[in-house]
């Protein structure tokens, strides 16, 4: 997951990049923070998922414009307006902001980032190739699971759509980690948010499926299934 923050004044912009580091450490989630002071640095060196951005910025700079760029070019990255001047958030709605915070109430970041990694996290589209060299696009909030078949990967749909492809499976759970995907044994990876009872031995998903935790993956597997149920439930 990768969070940009644009602010021009280094005390805000650290105050904010230091408030994100700490969320993430205390969630125990993975995030990449950068910090930019200007539109152009941002620009060439950046591809955020989320992004705090000052509306009013050195050199005549406007965060609204810079949030209308995004826009324009397609780009599906959230943004968080930053604000002394509060009146001015009326103007969000040209671009579909995500959050304002005012800077004199920098504790409302926190709520900010719960909300998006609530509604984000699984936002996103994987592509595998079949064994007829075809591309099938994955929408991850739609995937119950992957299991091993053969020597193919078979990418479990909720609706029941399957598709078999190449891959192993170790490298595409930890590709997957970050995004609500746990390896419960050495052949399955399940969605996390599609599991609906845990027992010592075993998982049952929401279409009944039944799933044996393996040993080797007890202990990793409880830890991030436990933990996603205490950022993301309601």
């Amino acid at each position: 997951m990768k969070i940009g923050i644009v602010e021009d004044e280094p005390v805000w912009r650290n105050k904010i990049k230091a408030s994100i580091e700490k969320y993430c450490t205390d969630k125990n989630i993975s995030a990449q923070v950068k910090a930019y002071d200007n539109e152009k640095d941002f620009t060439e060196n950046a591809d955020a998922d989320l992004l705090f951005l000052d509306i009013e910025l050195a050199e005549g700079e406007d965060g609204f414009r810079i949030a209308e760029k995004l826009m324009d070019s397609g780009s599906q990255c959230k943004i968080c307006f930053l604000t002394s001047h509060t009146e001015m958030a009326r103007y969000g709605y040209k671009v579909n902001a995500f959050r304002y915070i005012d800077k004199k109430y920098l504790e409302e970041i926190d709520e900010a980032l719960d909300s998006f990694f609530k509604t984000k996290i699984q936002e996103r589209t994987i592509y595998c190739k079949d064994t007829a060299g075809i591309r099938h696009r994955i929408n991850l909030r739609e995937l119950l699971l992957i299991e091993t078949s053969g020597r193919k990967l078979r990418y479990l749909m909720r609706n029941g759509d399957e598709h078999i492809c190449e891959g192993r499976i170790s490298e595409t759970a930890q590709s997957l980690s970050p995004f609500g995907f746990s390896c419960v044994q050495r052949s399955y990876i399940v969605n996390l948010k599609y599991i609906e009872s845990v027992n010592s031995h075993e998982i049952m998903l929401c279409n009944g499926l039944k799933i044996a935790i393996g040993r080797v993956h007890s202990k990793e597997f409880k830890k991030e299934f436990f933990r996603w149920r205490m950022l993301f439930d309601d």
